[in-house]
């Protein structure tokens, strides 16, 4: 599965816009990313543990001339398993339902912005009136 197709997975199963899971998707990378730029560790209980480890330097081997190369230290990003995920994944447990609530509607915030725009648009209509009896 790419990325392209997991955003489609995920906004079929929420019934959210593509664009909006893929900023969301962009946000959560984003977030892993920087975290383990800092050295942090990033767990997602049930699901696993993304992490910064030091890779020691080492001396390997041009695979065409069998030459000696140094290869310098580095810091790399590592995945580790949580158990539930290990357990779905060798068939010990099955994976459970996803069980997504529905957001709820925002009427009554739409009702009251469209109140007070039919009353600002009253009032002028009324001092208008008024300057015409002045006259």
């Amino acid at each position: 599965m790419n990325r392209a197709e997991l955003v489609d997975a995920v906004a079929k199963v929420t019934e959210q816009p593509k664009s909006e899971v893929t900023r969301t998707l962009s946000a959560l990378i984003h977030a892993v990313t920087g975290a383990l730029a800092k050295g942090d560790k990033v767990t997602l209980v049930g699901f696993g543990t993304f992490e910064r480890r030091n890779r020691k330097a080492r001396t390997g081997r041009n695979p065409r001339t069998l030459a000696p190369l140094k290869i310098a230290a580095a810091k790399v990003p590592a995945f580790r398993a949580g158990k539930e995920l290990k357990d779905i994944v060798n068939g010990r447990a099955k994976q459970p339902s996803l069980n997504i609530a529905k957001p709820k509607a925002e009427k009554p915030a739409k009702k009251a912005a469209a109140k007070p725009a039919k009353k600002a648009a009253a009032k002028p209509a009324k001092k208008t009136a008024k300057k015409g009896k002045k006259r």
